[in-house]
């Protein structure tokens, strides 16, 4: 009796939308050291606010889901503890703040009897604090109220790009990400464009305004109800170009990361019609002063979308000296640069998808290489901008870093 043998595992790779995605367009032979070999950053700060921000605003909901807390929020009595829950949670993963972004957690200090009553004004400053507590009384009265659920887990599966039958991993791949917020809203075209300004949701008065929101609300019948995603980002509006063909796009990679979002979400059976996203740029409530850099260098060469109407705080921006205190900006000009509308449409979608099959099969590309024996820096490019180079932990034996590491010593 002649045994049959066993056949071979089958695997199908596994992407994540911002996990592969934006980390490979960042620079190709970081994301196979961080990623693929599992090496992480020593120091991520970006990663930490990115991860911080993130979980302050969703404790911060379920809080108001369950108490149903008014607005606008205490910093000391409401927000901190949130901020210093997840602060905690971060450092069990191994991720910490800067001493100027978040006050010392309370639980750290063994020797000491802190309490929240030892928090001051100065402490309130903080970079982090004050971002959080903007986010939280700027959107959460009115993003709070529009939550169907948070933190939704959506997948899909799609065909390997250029695969051969010889030479790919699988012939199927696996596409993975997670919705901050997913709003389920009912089309009321019974709001007329002059009663905008009564409406009381500051998000739902920006999607009115949109001219494309409009022209697909026309498309539904009045209880017909739609979805829209919904993004945080811990970082500034990025420039609608850049100048430097080493600098990964960010503007364009936010509307694909939502239009794969997009579809993701519609292939799942409870899906409604998606007809946009939203992404919220949180540093742009509280920009630092390298945020204000380049903010002043944006609209002077006409690289943002967003702001030329606020001649008052372009005078502000224009004036003011990195050495000097950062200007009093209006919530105006910061809410309208910290929301951005992604409308969808299934032709942007579809190109969308296309250049995510176009990364995964240039990483699937390099990881064949190295298989079949190419070094690990002739198999993955190490080509980036100064800025991404300069924090890299491996910049000292890559080939193609920008920085000079001649005066590099081992500690």
């Amino acid at each position: 009796m002649k045994l049959p043998s066993r056949s071979k595992s089958y695997m199908i790779p596994e992407y994540s939308v911002t996990g592969d995605l934006l980390s490979y367009l960042t620079c190709n032979l970081q994301y196979r050291y961080q990623n693929k070999g599992t090496l992480p950053p020593s120091k991520p700060v970006q990663r930490w606010f990115g991860e911080f921000i993130h979980g302050v605003i969703e404790e911060a909901y379920i809080q108001w889901n369950e108490n149903n807390t008014q607005f606008p929020w205490d910093w000391k009595k409401d927000i901190r503890p949130i901020e210093d829950l997840i602060d905690l949670r971060l450092q069990v993963r191994g991720l910490y703040s800067h001493d100027e972004d978040l006050f010392f957690s309370i639980h750290n200090q063994p020797d000491e009897e802190w309490t929240i009553d030892d928090l001051n004004e100065h402490d309130h400053k903080k970079l982090a604090s004050a971002r959080a507590e903007k986010a939280i009384n700027i959107w959460g009265k009115d993003l709070f109220p529009l939550i169907d659920s948070s933190e939704h887990l959506i997948k899909g599966i799609r065909k390997m790009p250029n695969y051969d039958e010889n030479h790919s991993r699988s012939n199927y791949y696996g596409i993975n990400g997670v919705v901050d917020v997913l709003t389920s809203l009912k089309i009321n075209k019974t709001v007329e464009q002059s009663n905008l300004d009564n409406i009381d949701n500051k998000i739902l008065q920006y999607l009115k305004k949109d001219k494309e929101f409009q022209k697909k609300l026309a498309e539904f019948d009045d209880e017909d109800e739609y979805e829209i995603i919904i993004d945080y980002k811990g970082m500034k509006r990025p420039p609608v170009e850049v100048n430097n063909s080493k600098v990964e796009n960010s503007w364009e990679t936010h509307k694909q990361q939502i239009l794969t979002y997009s579809w993701l979400r519609s292939q799942q059976e409870s899906s409604k019609p998606i007809l946009a996203g939203i992404i919220f740029y949180l540093n742009e409530l509280v920009p630092s002063k390298e945020d204000l850099v380049l903010i002043k260098e944006e609209l002077n060469t006409g690289l943002t979308d967003v702001g030329y109407e606020y001649d008052k705080d372009i005078d502000l921006i224009n004036n003011w000296q990195e050495d000097e205190k950062a200007p009093e900006l209006s919530n105006g000009f910061k809410q309208d640069r910290s929301i951005r509308i992604i409308n969808v449409n299934e032709d942007a979608r579809n190109e969308a998808l296309l250049k995510f099959d176009s990364v995964v099969a240039d990483i699937e590309e390099s990881m064949i290489k190295e298989m079949k024996g190419s070094k690990i820096q002739d198999a993955w490019k190490g080509d980036s901008d100064e800025r991404t180079c300069s924090a890299c932990d491996f910049k000292t034996f890559c080939k193609n870093n920008t920085v000079n590491t001649k005066n590099f010593k081992i500690p």
